[in-house]
């Protein structure tokens, strides 16, 4: 049992993580209402997604190292006033683009600061079991949060407006400022030069592979589409989608990252990251499974309420009440895992919790009709969602537990990046897939449909060409209505765009089961003691 003060600071530092990990599901479970406040597209509300966990996982590892240098608490509170700002303006954004600029980038850039301190505090204030213990609590947070998002993003977008969820965080962010002073911080700062170098080619590295595979459903994952233009020029190399290219040099920039991280060392300058880290095969390990779990639940939390709000016409609150099944199984195997974390292994955890995922996935797949199919649906999810807490609280312990206290602001940087980086890969990936196969399977229905003139196939195939948005049925009828499509072809075309809607998404958690596959394979490398004796 905790003294009253270490159960104070294990609340704000979990306080804090519960925030951090709030915002995306709140906004998955608000796509509709937002993309109608703003007058914006889902497919630019995917890329404000995908940007702000972005700008975590391309900066983290910078607010790891401003952590060790200018001292992890205070780069703590620094974070939490930036990220209030942050959510402040998101709060009173106006259109798409102030809310990428307060969002994506302003609370991102706060987030950059807390993560890794609140990774690295834990270590510092707790020791043995109790941070075993802290540990899971902070992991059954996070998976609270996520969990808890859809239920109070819902609630709060229908009752009042998806806003306040914004301008709360704020205020919550002051309350925990208040409180910071109880947590110890017993690193001396190390005042060295920051890496700047480092932290540009990391960041472009990382996102130039990112943004390639969130533009992969409109520009094409081989053969270009809708082509990205310079001067009027469409970029197609060599006749081929420019995203392959840009993967390409993504991974070019990160080996030149790792080759400069190595001459930063020789020269006797503190690196953004020691590469020799990574020659920890306990931590490496930990790492690859994070951001394969990230990427499966990031990718999930973006295609299941596109499922729900433009397939079967849910709003809000309907549709976090449709998530509460995995929200409450997330929480209870994410908040038992500490009773199991004393006897049973990270890879038994991890593995039983990726079956659950691969199994509430695969149920989830069966219900994906015009009409819910309850309770199928509710026993998918809550099997996904205890699988996943199960995982999604083991990792942490796994990472930290593996290096010392010199690199602890470091591995909490890397432990950031490769979980904001894992979610958004996901969205980007599950995203990607589901805006390519949508468009290619409506025209490809469209064209086969002898119930639609040629006319009205040859506007469809143009519409197709760079990619289809995703839109209810309902407003695509209006679209009809706007071109004067004849009411029996645009009843046609409405049968047609909901099966390639379902398709498309079926095919999505297909990708996500293919992931959680791997990380299976991945499962089998992480330790075979109990969390408590790492």
């Amino acid at each position: 049992m905790f003294p009253v003060k270490q159960w104070s600071v294990l609340a704000i530092l979990c306080a804090a993580q519960f925030i951090m990990v709030l915002d995306t599901t709140v906004m998955n479970v608000s796509v509709s209402q937002v993309v109608a406040d703003l007058g914006t597209t889902l497919t630019q509300l995917q890329l404000a997604i995908t940007l702000y966990t972005l700008v975590m996982g391309s900066f983290i590892m910078l607010g790891g190292r401003l952590g060790d240098t200018f001292g992890r608490r205070r780069m703590f509170g620094i974070g939490l006033l930036v990220y209030g700002l942050g959510s402040l303006i998101t709060a009173f954004s106006p259109n798409i683009g102030v809310l990428m600029f307060g969002w994506s980038f302003v609370e991102g850039a706060g987030a950059v600061l807390v993560i890794p301190a609140i990774i690295s505090l834990i270590a510092a204030n707790y020791d043995g079991k109790d941070r075993a213990v802290a540990y899971s609590a902070l992991g059954g947070i996070a998976a609270a949060g996520a969990a808890a998002g859809p239920l109070i993003g819902g609630w709060v977008t229908e009752a009042f407006t998806w806003r306040v969820v914004f301008f709360s965080e704020t205020l919550v962010c002051i309350v925990i400022l208040l409180g910071i002073r109880l947590i110890s911080d017993d690193a001396k700062p190390q005042r060295t030069a920051i890496d700047w170098g480092g932290t540009a080619l990391s960041a472009l590295g990382l996102g130039l592979i990112v943004l390639a595979l969130v533009q992969a459903g409109s520009w094409g994952f081989i053969k270009p589409s809708g082509a990205p233009e310079i001067a009027g020029k469409a970029i197609t190399p060599f006749g081929f989608s420019v995203v392959p290219f840009m993967i390409a040099a993504g991974i070019l920039v990160l080996y030149g990252f790792v080759g400069w991280e190595n001459r930063v060392i020789a020269r006797g300058r503190t690196p953004l990251m020691h590469p020799s880290l990574l020659r920890n095969l306990q931590l490496r390990n930990g790492l690859v499974m994070l951001v394969a779990q990230q990427s499966i639940i990031g990718g999930m939390f973006f295609v299941i309420p596109v499922y729900l709000q433009y397939v079967l016409l849910q709003n809000s609150f309907d549709t976090g009440l449709s998530l509460a099944p995995m929200s409450i199984a997330m929480l209870i195997a994410a908040f038992s895992s500490p009773r199991f974390a004393t006897t049973q292994s990270p890879r038994r955890l991890v593995t039983i919790g990726l079956l659950g995922v691969l199994l509430g996935a695969a149920l989830l797949i069966t219900t994906i009709e015009p009409t819910m199919r309850s309770i199928l649906f509710a026993v998918g999810m809550a099997i996904f969602g205890a699988g996943f807490g199960l995982v999604a609280s083991q990792l942490g312990n796994v990472i930290m537990s593996s290096i010392g206290e010199r690199d602890r602001g470091e591995a909490g940087g890397m432990q950031g990046t490769a979980q904001n980086i894992g979610t958004s890969v996901g969205i980007a990936l599950l995203g990607a897939l589901l805006v390519s196969a949508l468009s290619s399977g409506f025209n490809n229905a469209v064209q086969s449909d002898p119930a639609v003139s040629s006319q009205t196939k040859a506007q469809v195939a143009q519409a197709t060409a760079d990619g289809v948005q995703i839109v209810a049925k309902d407003q695509l009828q209006a679209i009809g209505a706007k071109y004067q499509i004849p009411a029996n072809e645009m009843n046609a075309l409405v049968t047609n765009y909901v099966d390639a809607q379902m398709s498309a998404i079926k095919l999505s958690i297909l990708l996500a089961i293919f992931l959680a596959c791997l990380g299976l394979i991945i499962a089998r490398r992480l330790p075979r003691i109990p969390a408590a004796q790492l």
